[in-house]
């Protein structure tokens, strides 16, 4: 698309924006203006895909930074929406069919997608992580090292391609001479016992000819109208079409990756001019601009003077003094300041410091039924953002910059007010040393001397707030070291490359369901990409994001074994490039033995996945910590992590973009006290319905271009009920070899092939369903839905006793 086209969709988008931005409320109640939340939650996904669409593919720079912090504002108020939405369903799976049917929405329109702009920023660094993990398992010997050979010559190409040309006009001959010896030995004569020449004469005759002629144009009238028939149907929707990417789409991959190269060479030319503007500034403008602010400021503090006979009190830049020049709010000096007030200050703050500690223990014993939503902090940065595009970029006329560079203007603007705070700062300064002396000398006139400002700072915030300072156990080592140590010994691990769009699967249409008026809504297994994109991946893909919206430090995926949780463990550190640590007890068994070298081991992973942050620390068999028996069998010494594990996640703070992320096929055999203390969230991948495992069946069919279009997938989707998508995509593996890939021309594949193999895998029995439910129903939001429901009820039973005793 052309830059006229994103230019076009931004404007849309930001029409969108506004109308969202309007029905945005101060503060509603969760549960009441449900559908308001769902309502915006839809529409903000629906901002943030253009959005994530035009920062990826526009040129210009100062759009680009624009749109940018549109989107992180953007996903920062879909993250807070999500957290309303599920505190006033009591559940983690959000459904919003009724909004989707409101706005004329299908399900894949209203599914978040992962902006890949933040990725790309860190291109390099992620480059140079993987290429330091393969340097240093390359050295160790686990991975296998391609053999580089030689440049070939060209005379050696010559040779070869002169071998392969003699060869094929060799079997060209050879192909040609047996034709002619056939064709002799059909014309020779057969001598008859009587009768005409003709009949005698054997090969080539007239009714051999016909039928001959009848038969291949038989054949040549069922291809067409098999072609016409296929042409048809592919017209009218009747068949899906070929999966094989057609030139247009290679055509547009060719040209985003052609836009994403000139975004560089334009944001290398707008940061060059920026560097330079600055200097400039700094060379010219600086002296002007601070004689001017001080001329301001003093002529601002002797008119104060004069018309009070007080000197102000001036905080500096901690309360940005130069920008307060008419406010009369806090200027008095400590000399100027009534006794009465400030008595009466002291008074407010005893009798409100009771009443705080009252409102602190009336929040902690209604937090379970406070149904209040949470008060936003990106909505003024969207409003912000909103202002600025109508300023700027609403009416701009731009039809004299085709190329789409960037415009001085707005560079000098935007340089010179940084450089007016920066200056602000030193004004700032200076006028508290000269206010300083102002006050000595008045004091000196007075004939007394003025109270000495203690030098000691008031400390912000109680004990309780202070951050213990963790040891550090390898100071003088960098990063660098501690990077190859961890992979040397197999903690830090290579992620293959998968992303959330390859977890294949459909999503669910469900209308949400108020949890005192039935059970909750099952989920289809397309919908764990948004779950897990919502609490586990947008959250990692920048600072602000994380230390703002609310903070998820640890979580769980639990499923049967082959449902894609390390899928899409693996797509999470993908997605938002992280670094992998794998602390599985299997993985570390045998490595950092003992107590000191368990320390040794704990520090390094977390020193590193701050320093290397952001991180995902791993753990298969979440459940087996946490075991109350371990088998004598099992030499892995699952329990070395107990104890740690709860510090390691409380010691996780907002600015520490790190996480712990633990899956686990049988989580009902640990002690789930123990593991509910560990992992925050719990999230449950659930098993592939009908129309997930035709997705899934069709996605890998598609690979494959011989493979008939009239092959029944419906068959194989309705006969593999009850198995994973493992278990699938191992059987579609097992059948697909070489061999029978050669074979598919002439020998179509059939369902029952691929019946045949299926059988022999394992399903998800009856019982492991149960067990898996039961456990469901044990996780934290599941009690707190049940606790709401049995409350529900009991006033609702209590409500018509009163009525049945009010009538008789």
């Amino acid at each position: 698309m052309s830059h006229k086209t994103y230019d076009s969709e931004w404007k849309k988008v930001q029409q969108l924006l506004a109308e969202t931005l309007q029905s945005e409320a101060v503060q509603v109640d969760r549960r009441e203006q449900r559908q308001l939340l769902a309502t915006l939650y839809v529409r903000y996904i629906l901002v943030s895909n253009v959005l994530s669409e035009c920062v990826d593919q526009m040129v210009q720079p100062q759009k680009r930074r624009l749109i940018r912090k549109l989107l992180e504002a953007t996903l920062g108020r879909i993250l807070e929406l999500k957290y309303d939405l599920v505190e006033a369903d009591l559940s983690e799976w959000t459904h919003c069919g009724d909004v989707l049917e409101q706005l004329k929405l299908t399900p894949e329109q209203s599914e978040l997608k992962v902006p890949s702009c933040f990725r790309n920023e860190r291109r390099k660094e992620l480059e140079y992580q993987k290429n330091l993990i393969e340097s240093v398992l390359g050295k160790l010997g686990f991975l296998d090292k391609l053999e580089i050979k030689p440049p070939m010559s060209e005379q050696q190409a010559i040779l070869i391609i002169q071998v392969h040309e003699r060869a094929r006009q060799g079997r060209l001959r050879a192909q040609f001479m047996r034709e002619i010896r056939n064709m002799k030995e059909k014309t020779k004569p057969v001598v008859g016992e009587g009768g005409d020449e003709d009949e005698q004469r054997g090969g080539i005759s007239l009714p051999a000819a016909l039928r001959i002629q009848k038969i291949w144009r038989g054949y040549v009238a069922r291809r067409a109208t098999r072609r016409r028939k296929l042409q048809e149907m592919l017209l009218i929707g009747m068949i899906p079409p070929p999966k094989t990417q057609s030139a247009e789409v290679l055509k547009d991959l060719e040209i985003k990756a052609y836009r994403r190269s000139l975004q560089e060479k334009r944001q290398l030319e707008y940061e060059n001019d920026v560097k330079k503007c600055r200097e400039h500034m700094e060379k010219y403008q600086r002296g002007v601009v601070l004689e001017q602010l001080s001329d301001q400021v003093r002529g601002w503090l002797h008119e104060y003077k004069a018309q009070t006979g007080k000197i102000p009190e001036y905080t500096g830049s901690e309360r940005a003094a130069s920008r307060l020049l008419f406010s009369r709010q806090g200027t008095d000096s400590e000399m100027s300041k009534s006794t009465q007030i400030s008595s009466k200050d002291s008074k407010t703050k005893k009798d409100k410091a009771p009443k705080q500690k009252e409102a602190k223990q009336e929040g902690e014993e209604g937090e379970e039924v406070s149904t209040k939503a949470m008060v936003s902090v990106f909505v003024p940065e969207l409003n912000a953002r909103k202002e600025e595009y109508d300023e700027i970029w609403k009416n701009k006329d731009e039809s004299g910059n085709p190329k789409q560079f960037h415009y001085m203007d707005i560079i000098e603007h935007e340089q010179m007010t940084s450089m007016e705070n920066e200056l602000r700062k030193v004004v700032d300064e200076m006028m508290k040393g000269e206010l300083l002396l102002l006050q000595e000398a008045m004091d000196k006139d007075r004939g007394h001397k003025g109270k000495k400002k203690s030098s000691k700072k008031t400390r912000k915030g109680g004990k309780k707030g202070k951050k213990k300072k963790e040891k550090d156990l390898t100071p003088d080592r960098t990063t660098e070291s501690l990077f190859e140590e961890l992979v040397a010994n197999g903690i830090i691990k290579k992620c293959p490359e998968v992303y959330l769009d390859d977890f294949k699967g459909e999503r669910s249409y469900s209308y949400p369901v108020v949890y005192n008026k039935g059970s909750e809504r099952p989920i289809a297994l397309g919908d764990m990409r948004q779950i897990v994109a919502e609490y586990c991946v947008i959250p990692l893909l920048s600072p602000q994001l994380h230390q703002t919206t609310p903070h998820i430090k640890s979580l769980m995926i639990g499923g049967p074994k082959g449902s894609g949780k390390d899928m899409l463990v693996h797509a999470i550190c993908n997605e938002a490039g992280a670094v992998l640590f794998d602390l599985t007890p299997s993985n570390i068994v045998g490595k950092y033995p003992g107590k000191s070298g368990l320390t040794m081991l704990i520090h390094l992973v977390v020193k590193v996945s701050r320093l290397l942050q952001p991180s995902v620390i791993y753990m298969d068999c979440a459940e087996r910590p946490f075991v109350k028996k371990i088998p004598k069998t099992d030499k892995t010494d699952p329990k070395r992590l107990k104890k740690d594990l709860p510090k390691i996640v409380k010691n996780f703070s907002p600015e520490d973009r790190v996480m712990l992320i633990g899956v686990s096929n049988c989580p009902w055999e640990s002690d789930q006290k123990l593991l509910q203390q560990v992992y925050q969230k719990f999230i449950l991948v659930p098993k592939p319905d009908y129309s997930s495992r035709y997705c899934v069946w069709s996605y890998l069919l598609s690979k494959y271009s011989a493979i008939s279009w009239q092959f029944d997938t419906s068959v194989v989707s309705k006969i593999s009920d009850g198995f994973t998508i493992g278990s699938i995509v191992s059987t579609f593996e097992e059948v697909m070899t070489i061999k029978r890939m050669l074979q598919l021309r002439v020998h179509p594949l059939s369902p029952l092939e691929l019946v045949n193999v299926l059988c022999k895998k394992i399903p998800i029995y009856k019982e492991e369903e149960e067990a898996i439910e039961t456990w469901w129903a044990k996780t934290p939001l599941c009690r707190r839905r049940a606790r709401a429901v049995e409350i529900l009820l009991e006033e609702e039973a209590e409500l018509q006793a009163k009525q049945a005793s009010t009538k008789n």
